[in-house]
C-alpha cells in the first residue's frame, strides 16, 4: 500500500492537489492507496515526553508502518517543509524505517527548490528511508481552479508516484 501524506493544514492546499494527482495515476495503475490527511488528526506538538501516547500519534504511526512507500505532499514555508510535517516526523520516529519516500512539495516561487533536503537528509540518516531522487517541487502559478494546469507538473507527479511504486514493489520482494 502507498500511502499518500498531506501535510498542509490550510484547506485550499495546493500540495494536497498534487496528492490527489498522485492517488488518481496510482490508483489508474491497480496500485493500494491511502490518504493520511494531517487535517483529520490533530496532532500535539512533540514535547519528548507525553506527546507520544495521544491517540491521534498511534493512529497515524499506524498508517505509516504498515505503507510500503510514503509520498509526503508538503508546502513550502519560509525556504522549508511545513512544520506539521517535520512534527509528525519527531512523534513517530522508528516507523519511518526502511521506507521508500518520496515529496511533492508546493510553493511560492523557485528560490526554494533544495529546500525538502533538510526533511530527505533527516529521513535517510535518522531512519534509513529510501529517498525518491526525483521529486515534485512545484509553483503557485501551476495551479488554477483546484487542478493542476501544467502537464509537465502533472507528469512529474506521475513519473514520481510510479518509481515510488515500483521501488516499494522491489523492497517488499527483497
Amino acid at each position: 500500500m502507498i500511502l499518500l501524506l498531506a501535510s498542509s493544514l490550510n484547506s485550499d492546499s495546493n500540495s494536497r492537489i498534487l496528492a490527489q494527482e498522485a492517488r488518481r495515476v496510482l490508483e489508474q495503475d491497480g496500485h493500494a492507496v491511502a490518504l493520511l490527511d494531517l487535517r483529520d488528526y490533530p496532532l500535539p506538538l512533540c514535547d519528548g515526553g507525553a506527546a507520544y501516547g495521544h491517540p491521534n500519534v498511534a493512529r497515524v504511526a499506524e498508517q505509516i508502518r504498515v505503507a510500503d512507500a510514503v509520498l509526503i505532499a508538503t508546502p513550502i514555508y519560509n525556504y522549508d517543509s511545513t512544520a506539521a510535517v517535520k512534527n509528525l516526523v519527531e512523534l513517530t520516529g522508528r516507523v519511518w524505517e526502511n521506507k521508500i519516500v518520496g515529496f511533492l512539495c508546493a510553493a511560492g516561487g523557485m528560490g526554494s527548490y533544495m529546500s525538502i533536503m533538510s526533511l530527505a537528509n533527516s529521513l535517510m540518516l535518522d531512519f534509513r528511508t529510501v529517498i525518491v531522487p526525483r521529486f515534485v517541487y512545484a509553483t503557485s502559478e501551476v495551479f488554477a481552479d483546484g487542478r493542476i494546469n501544467d502537464p509537465d507538473v502533472t507528469q512529474r507527479v506521475a513519473d514520481l508516484a510510479q518509481t515510488a511504486a515500483r521501488w516499494a514493489r522491489v523492497l517488499k520482494a527483497a
